[in-house]
């Protein structure tokens, strides 16, 4: 035999990962572990205790507690009282706390990479050099950040007690993604690990302890389902940060929609790796064997759907296939193993079942011949080819070592296949050309996109997803705001709810006002709490009301009784479906005109007309700019008219702040468009990492009412001014300054669509914005209970929700109204990966 056959036909020896020392740390504890509450392990309260297992020959590791409520309100309680200890410790003093967890987990990194591939069933390798060093980086990474929050951050505070919720395919590595931004911002933690891997969590603890932690700054609850649900339902918590399933993550988002509870959800994934037929095949390969069978597929960034151009379809599954027959299943401490375990018994009968169903459906099942453990839970690497991109395999989450492929021709062909998904988390994206991977990397609907490379990660760069793989940052500047809250949002009053100012509404065609309309509605809190006015313009109230005296009406003869709008879609002028109107009083009870009841289908068309508007998301920044200056001249030349309108509602002090504030606030978002910008990274590797600032959508925005024309424009600018597009509905105490508005807009070069506004009933008209599947984002300024009802109605699509969580904002404050608070809500961060070298 010749040494180039000896070398071919050569195999892999046993290497096996030596376990006593992880062994001889399960026997110290005598294999069974409480809670870690208030510094120091204790027994459950109920004292029921559950298995934890090697999925690899389904031995028994260890009895773990079974939390409770009584255990969540404990550890809660224990954050609490630690928060104002941990706060008020220098900037400095967090940092070196940091800094030593860090350093013992270096220390204890051997024992950990054993642990944790006993309770996950990830090969050694991938625990060993990927997971435990980065979990020390980030930990590294964060006791920078605490060193300079106050210089970095001002004027922002942290949460508070944040409950954290983890999954069991990257245990301490999620811990880690988690705890280490909580801790550097200033927050307590209470922590949930996966049932079914609470190993290296509970070891953590215990280097808490090593450490010296302030008791109460970090505690960990174990236990199931329930046990989270106790942590996401203890009403003194003040943030939830989870990573799961999106199923869960959705009961979640609804489990909290009538709480203040800051929220991000890190979710599924169904990733697409797209490879150009000027790709170096040989390298995508390998990319692709790191992208879908890395810890055995169950990665929620996983790769899982490949996409490859039609011409190297053949040679590139011919490649594949032989790749795949040189991967190795087996015991996953033997470190020549390259696929492991899978984490339990339900998730391997579900990777069988989709994929039994994908085969069903159409597709082509090819796995390697080559040998497959007897004992454990273990799933060979499969492809599927000829999927059809609406097959399950295609379009759900197999989290598992399952690869779908399909062909596609054309780049917009690729870009419509990977974006066909109701998720957006990760994507590859192979070429030579860095012109086609870059134009390619802009269209996709994902938060991370590797170019010839795959699931690389750092603590410098942010990582989370569009769409229903969740909202939210893990990592990076952005990561930490995840921690963080103005102060002054944090400690605002509460608004209070405003009765309806919308008479019951008439049939008159139109525009002509009924006579029969005499009983004036109330015109509701026209006032604005912790406005800071100068002196001459410093509206009184009565009861919550603008008072008469205060109006300063001045002298008008004649009101616009006859004064009839109309809505505003696609950049016209459009009658309600609902052939109603309503009458508008100002504050005194006078009849100033008529404005449509918009409906549901007038939303359906609203919506329908922002997703068409495609001109004003491609356009550059800079046109942008151009055309928001424009429509502040605009404004501007028109402040008169406008204001003595507006006067008839809010007084003519008000009118008159409002036109010149809302006249300088475009000019501030016209300023912006071309500023806010994104960065770029430097992890430690030979990688740039380009992190863009993207318009998150289609918005629905319900606009504030106690400032009908400023609140329009403080909400919808930052919205329109970094490219999303919008449909608005404006306040319902003056909505007859949407004619106005839509003079402006149509004077000003905004594109049709661009923005739309319907008038009506906002709590009729929310539920349709918050509902509907083509609305990305919705924006709510009202009160605690209308802000909560968006929330819950949002969830089917997970859309993102920004709102005043029922919350006082001074709509002429230039640090409350404007700015990056806002903008940062407009966007959402693409982090894009790219190699450079030989």
């Amino acid at each position: 035999m010749s040494i180039v056959e000896k070398f071919v036909t050569m195999d892999y020896g046993p290497a096996p990962e030596d376990p006593r020392e992880a062994v001889a740390w399960l026997d110290k504890h005598h294999r069974r572990f409480g809670h870690f509450i208030n510094g120091a392990f204790q027994a459950p309260f109920e004292s029921k205790y559950f298995d934890t297992t090697d999925p690899s020959t389904s031995e028994k590791l260890a009895d773990i507690a079974q939390g409770s409520a009584r255990d969540i309100d404990a550890a809660v309680k224990s954050a609490r009282a630690a928060l104002p200890q941990w706060q008020s410790l220098t900037p400095h003093a967090r940092a070196r706390y940091l800094y030593a967890l860090a350093r013992q987990i270096q220390k204890h990194s051997r024992r950990l990479a054993v642990l944790e591939t006993l309770d996950n069933g990830k090969p050694i390798r991938e625990s060993r050099d990927i997971d435990i060093p980065l979990v020390a980086r980030h930990f590294y990474h964060h006791a920078g950040w605490a060193q300079l929050l106050t210089q970095e951050f001002p004027g922002q505070e942290a949460c508070g007690v944040v409950g954290q919720i983890i999954p069991w395919n990257f245990p301490l590595l999620m811990l880690a993604w988690k705890i280490a931004p909580a801790l550097a911002t200033g927050n307590t933690v209470v922590l949930k690990p996966a049932e079914f891997t609470p190993l290296t969590a509970l070891a953590f603890a215990e280097i808490c302890q090593e450490i010296d932690l302030p008791a109460g700054v970090v505690n960990i609850v174990t236990g199931d389902g329930q046990t989270g649900e106790a942590l996401v339902a203890h009403p003194d918590v003040d943030k939830i940060a989870f990573t799961g399933s999106t199923e869960v993550g959705r009961a979640i988002r609804k489990a909290t929609a009538s709480s203040h509870k800051k929220l991000s959800l890190e979710l599924g994934g169904k990733s697409p790796f797209i490879i150009f037929e000027d790709a170096d095949l040989d390298s995508a390969v390998e990319g692709l064997v790191d992208g879908i069978w890395f810890n055995q597929g169950q990665v929620c960034c996983a790769g899982s759907r490949l996409l490859m151009q039609e011409s190297i379809a053949e040679p590139l599954i011919a490649k594949i296939c032989d790749r795949m027959n040189t991967l190795r299943v087996g015991p996953p401490l033997d470190k020549s193993i390259d696929i492991g375990a899978i984490i339990a018994r339900v998730q391997l009968d579900r990777i069988q079942r989709l994929v039994d169903q994908g085969v069903a459906e159409g597709a082509t099942c090819w796995q390697p011949s080559i040998p497959m453990p007897s004992r454990g839970l273990y799933f060979p690497p499969t492809l599927l080819s000829n999927v059809h991109p609406t097959s399950i395999v295609a379009q759900q989450e197999i989290f598992g070592p399952v690869l779908a492929a399909m062909t596609f021709r054309t780049p917009s062909e690729a870009v419509e296949l990977a974006n066909n998904t109701v998720y957006g988390l990760a994507a590859c994206v192979w070429s030579e050309s860095i012109n086609v991977s870059l134009h390619i990397a802009s269209q996709l609907k994902a938060g991370v996109v590797w170019v010839n490379c795959t699931n690389l990660f750092d603590a410098s760069c942010g990582f989370g997803g569009y769409r229903e793989s969740g909202y939210g940052r893990e990592g990076g500047r952005e990561g930490l705001l995840e921690y963080l809250e103005p102060t002054w949002f944090k400690h605002a009053p509460q608004l209070h709810p405003r009765p309806p100012a919308i008479d019951q509404p008439s049939t008159a065609p139109s525009g002509r006002i009924p006579a029969q309309e005499t009983t004036p509605p109330s015109p509701g809190d026209s006032s604005l709490g912790g406005r800071s006015f100068s002196s001459d313009i410093q509206p009184t109230t009565l009861n919550g009301a603008l008072a008469p005296e205060a109006q300063n009406f001045g002298e008008r003869s004649t009101p616009e009784i006859d004064r009839t709008v109309k809505l505003f879609i696609a950049g016209k002028q459009a009658r309600p479906d609902s052939g109603y109107s309503t009458p508008v009083r100002a504050a005194d009870g006078r009849l100033l005109g008529e404005a449509p009841l918009g409906n549901r289908k007038d939303i359906r068309n609203a919506v329908e007309a922002a997703r068409k508007a495609a001109s004003w998301p491609n356009s550059t920044a800079h046109t942008r700019a151009q055309v928001l200056y424009y429509a502040a001249e605009n404004l501007s030349q028109r402040s008169d008219e406008i204001a003595n309108r507006l006067a008839d509602v809010v007084g003519k002090n008000q009118a008159d702040a409002e036109v010149s504030t809302s006249i300088e606030r475009i000019f501030t978002y016209a300023a912006w468009a071309d500023k806010y910008e994104g960065a770029i990274h430097n992890p430690p590797f030979r990688n740039v990492t380009l992190v863009m600032n993207e318009p998150t959508g289609t918005i629905g925005i319900l606009c504030p009412q106690e400032a009908p024309l400023l609140g329009f424009v403080s909400a919808v600018m930052p919205a329109i001014a970094v490219g999303n597009t919008v449909v608005a509905v404006p306040s319902e105490i003056y909505p007859l300054i949407t004619a106005d508005l839509y003079q402006l807009f149509e004077t000003s070069d905004l594109p049709a669509g661009t923005v739309n506004i319907v008038t009506g009933r906002p709590s009729e008209l929310l539920k349709t914005l918050a509902e509907h599947d083509d609305v990305d984002a919705v924006w709510v300024f009202a009160d605690a209970s209308t802000c909560a009802t968006a929330k819950a109605l949002s969830v089917g699509n997970l859309k993102q929700v920004f709102t005043n969580e029922g919350r006082q904002i001074d709509w002429f404050n230039l640090s409350q109204a404007e700015g990056r608070f806002f903008l940062q809500h407009a966007t959402q961060i693409k982090n894009i990966w790219v190699p450079y070298g030989e």
